[in-house]
């Protein structure tokens, strides 16, 4: 007798095809099937995300320049408005950590003290080492600030050892202002700028957007042709315009909220006719129509059943224009027509470097374009 075996209905029912999906998902994840199977959506998300170095690379970057927004006058060493007539253009000083004391080696951060020095025929300064060691001390204490506004306190991330003594990481400007702490503080406004700005065209986006699609009709019509009015308008020339209208007497608070605010009335309409082309071809889905016609109010239908369906696309177009607002404001103040001295931001301290003599003498100056460069990469990586 020949023993054959047959597959039930039953069996062949409970065999799922292997279409490679399973394979494709573990491979990206790279991490085993059953912790693939058990794993909810935002694991799954996490583990693909952490394998894409680059990306890490963005998110480390961004978190390290969110830190130096949040405690920017715990990193900064010095006051950013304190000016220092015997140390204009001072060069940037490197800091050593193996200190050869003669009877041994130790780990001790210091910097060399650098002399000011002019040439008796060009009467040009310049600045050599004078073999003086200034020591440096993490979390040291220095100059006095007010943490956030709120608390008076005089701890610094590092300082020196002599509070007479002064050192240069980025070099100083033209009146002997510490570039370092001025870049750290113009870290503060150039970020957050990004995500006031974006914030506030999110807003616009996914408000004028969903109702364009989800109401349709003369709503559709209005909100379209003001959507195809602010793409028609010249970008650059109505941001230089709205700015330069901006009175110079007005706070640098002020000044800074109603640049964002110019900067993110340009920004939304992208992503209000991204918003309004999901909603038109949700509106008519079935999970719509469902939630629809148990009772569910116009305003749950919005927020809980469909925005969550552009959860994706919102995550990516913000990632995107976060740079791009970084980058209009550094361009507005750069031209002289956005923030305004002595408000400090990087398009502020990059217009410093606007004559020959920046150029020439001191190219630590163009430092702020760096972290520009590196701020905007970091977050098309992410």
């Amino acid at each position: 007798m020949t023993d054959t075996t047959e597959t039930s209905p039953a069996n062949s029912l409970n065999a799922a095809p292997d279409d490679g999906t399973d394979t494709a998902i573990v491979s990206q994840t790279g991490h085993a099937a059953h912790d693939v199977a058990i794993a909810s959506q935002w694991q799954l998300i996490w583990w693909s995300f952490r394998r894409h170095r680059l990306a890490m690379v963005g998110l480390v970057v961004i978190a390290i320049l969110y830190l130096i927004t949040a405690f920017c006058e715990i990193v900064a060493p010095d006051d950013p408005t304190d000016q220092n007539r015997r140390a204009v253009f001072h060069p940037p000083q490197a800091i050593h950590f193996i200190d050869d004391t003669g009877d041994g080696w130790r780990i001790k951060p210091y910097v060399y003290e650098m002399d000011r020095q002019r040439d008796p025929d060009t009467f040009a300064i310049s600045y050599v080492p004078s073999g003086e060691k200034i020591y440096l001390e993490f979390f040291g204490r220095g100059a006095e600030y007010k943490l956030w506004g709120l608390w008076d306190w005089d701890v610094h991330l590092l300082a020196t050892e002599n509070p007479r003594d002064q050192f240069f990481l980025f070099g100083a400007d033209r009146l002997g202002r510490d570039m370092f702490s001025r870049v750290m503080y113009g870290t503060r406004v150039s970020m957050s700028i990004g995500l006031v700005g974006v914030a506030i065209s999110m807003v616009l986006g996914i408000a004028l957007g969903g109702a364009s699609g989800y109401y349709g009709g003369r709503v559709d019509a209005l909100i379209q042709r003001l959507i195809e009015f602010t793409l028609s308008l010249p970008t650059i020339p109505i941001w230089l315009a709205l700015a330069a209208a901006l009175p110079p007497s007005w706070p640098i608070y002020l000044q800074y909220f109603v640049i964002t605010l110019i900067v993110s009335l340009v920004g939304w309409t992208e992503l209000g006719r991204v918003v309004r082309g999901r909603f038109l071809a949700m509106k008519n889905e079935d999970f719509v129509v469902a939630a629809r016609l148990d009772g569910a109010s116009e305003k749950r239908i919005i927020f809980r059943h469909m925005l969550p369906s552009l959860t994706s696309h919102i995550i990516a177009s913000l990632t995107l224009a976060i740079p791009l607002m970084i980058l209009a404001e550094t361009g507005l103040s750069f031209l002289g027509l956005g923030l305004q001295p002595p408000a400090i931001s990087w398009g502020v301290l990059l217009k410093e470097a606007q004559n020959i003599r920046s150029i020439s003498q001191a190219p630590w100056l163009f430092i702020p374009g760096g972290f520009v460069v590196v701020a905007v990469l970091a977050f098309n990586f992410l």
